[in-house]
């Protein structure tokens, strides 16, 4: 997918129910929880090469942070790197929750190939604010897609994490089919440390799904095999461009 990323912080803000990326917080020294620090790579900018063969390269802004958090409002961090990483002229990917990457556009339409994409779990706000605490409501998101569209840079929606029987998908592609250019599309991951917060959270907000969700990990239910089946169906009948990042 890339050859290089850069994460220009260490943590993320928004405080994701599914974040997979929590196991960074052993090589961070903080004792809070994951989503309440956040370390500033402050000259992260200064350490983009000033030179080299970096021409079809691809970087990916990122992997286990969100470069558009609301503390680079502040920092500017993510736009100084990007305003470095022009002259080398690289293959630029972006994925973010938030409507700030639009600050950016001046930069990024002078990247000779970008994208631009943003997470969705849900189009359904009160769920949203249960899964991704501080992250940009639904109508930002969706606000940003369709203007990133009518700029001329391709865009991508990440259908992502699909929660089990609570992820309409479907209706997030209806939504969005007229300002998107492609589909990505990744299972709920309870790998590690991930699988205690979204037990506990079905159990108090979905207790009926409790048993189909442990059956689902645990035991032999063949839930996410039917429905890739079923996205690969859905998604060559309508003519889609889409990929499926599915974890078994």
């Amino acid at each position: 997918m890339a050859d290089f990323v850069i994460n220009p912080y260490v943590g993320c803000s928004h405080g994701c129910l599914y974040c997979y990326a929590r196991f960074m917080k052993r090589f961070t020294g903080h004792r809070e929880g994951w989503g309440e620090f956040l370390d500033v790579k402050v000259n992260a900018d200064t350490l983009v090469p000033k030179r080299g063969s970096y021409q079809g390269k691809r970087i990916f802004l990122s992997s286990v942070t969100d470069p558009y958090l609301p503390q680079e409002r502040e920092y500017k961090l993510t736009r100084r790197i990007l305003d470095n990483l022009v002259p080398l002229e690289p293959s630029l990917n972006i994925l973010t929750k938030s409507d700030l990457v639009l600050r950016d556009l001046d930069l990024i339409k002078q990247f000779p190939e970008r994208e631009i994409g943003f997470s969705f779990s849900t189009l359904e706000e009160n769920l949203r604010r249960q899964l991704e605490r501080r992250a940009n409501p639904v109508k930002k998101r969706l606000d940003a897609l369709r203007m990133v569209h009518r700029r001329g840079v391709r865009n991508y929606l990440f259908i992502s994490p699909i929660f089990p029987f609570l992820t309409d998908w479907k209706a997030i592609i209806r939504r969005t089919r007229n300002f998107v250019d492609y589909y990505l599309f990744e299972n709920l991951n309870v790998a590690g440390s991930v699988w205690g917060p979204v037990k506990r959270w079905i159990e108090l907000e979905h207790p009926h799904l409790a048993e189909a969700y442990h059956d689902i990990y645990f035991g032999d239910s063949p839930y996410w095999e039917e429905l890739e089946g079923e996205i690969m169906d859905y998604g060559h009948d309508e003519g889609l461009e889409f990929q499926i990042y599915f974890h078994h």
